[in-house]
């Protein structure tokens, strides 16, 4: 029943002017696609920003810094940016940017996998700072469609719709894709894809669409 009311949500938001904003969401995902290694880089940082913080405060930074600011300001630079913009983890998350340049071709590297699974597992083992909710948010945002990024809003949406029981004190690998095949087949009987359906459920948590 909690599953079956939580469709009929969805479904009313793809009724709804909604759905023209995560549309062309989407097609700012699929335009990111069509670029090159400093957008994907300038993502990749926009993902680090966000973990244990907010995709709003991670937007501002990258507004501010763009991928040049990301590939070559030294790292007391850096964290002073974040320091002004208002990071909590500044020193920590400037340190796993400037660790990340090593991965400067990170479209390059990304797009030699033969899918987007094989690419989140190698950008979670390789990547300081990027686990795999950070991964299927990058993924996802460079134009990606069937990774789901499980942070605290969707989970929690998820167990008030019996999609998932208890709170896991720790998303293991194996937890992880368990959760995210329970919203593949939520996102089957709605018709979405994995990264539309993300958009919708942000919606309902939030009131609204980011990316």
């Amino acid at each position: 029943m909690a599953e079956e009311n939580l469709i009929k949500k969805i479904l009313a938001l793809k009724s709804s002017n909604i759905r023209e904003t995560v549309d062309e969401r989407i097609r700012e995902f699929k335009a990111l696609d069509r670029k090159g290694d400093e957008d994907w880089f300038s993502e990749l940082c926009f993902c680090i920003l966000t973990a244990a913080s907010t995709a709003k405060l991670g937007i501002k930074i990258q507004n501010e810094l763009g991928a040049d600011g990301f590939l070559t300001l030294p790292y007391q630079k850096l964290v002073s940016k974040l320091k002004s913009a208002g990071h909590r983890y500044r020193d920590q998350r400037a340190e796993r940017i400037v660790k990340a340049r090593k991965f400067y071709n990170i479209k390059e590297i990304v797009t030699h996998f033969p899918d987007e699974r094989s690419a989140r597992a190698w950008l979670a083992e390789n990547v300081d700072g990027i686990g795999y909710k950070e991964a299927s948010h990058f993924l996802r945002n460079v134009g990606y469609n069937d990774v789901a990024i499980l942070d605290r809003h969707i989970l929690a949406l998820m167990r008030q719709h019996e999609l998932l029981e208890g709170t896991p004190k720790t998303l293991t690998k194996k937890k992880y894709l368990a959760a995210e095949e329970k919203l593949r087949e939520l996102a089957q009987k709605t018709n979405l894809s994995l990264a539309e359906l993300d958009l919708y459920l942000w919606y309902m948590e939030t009131g609204v669409v980011l990316k």
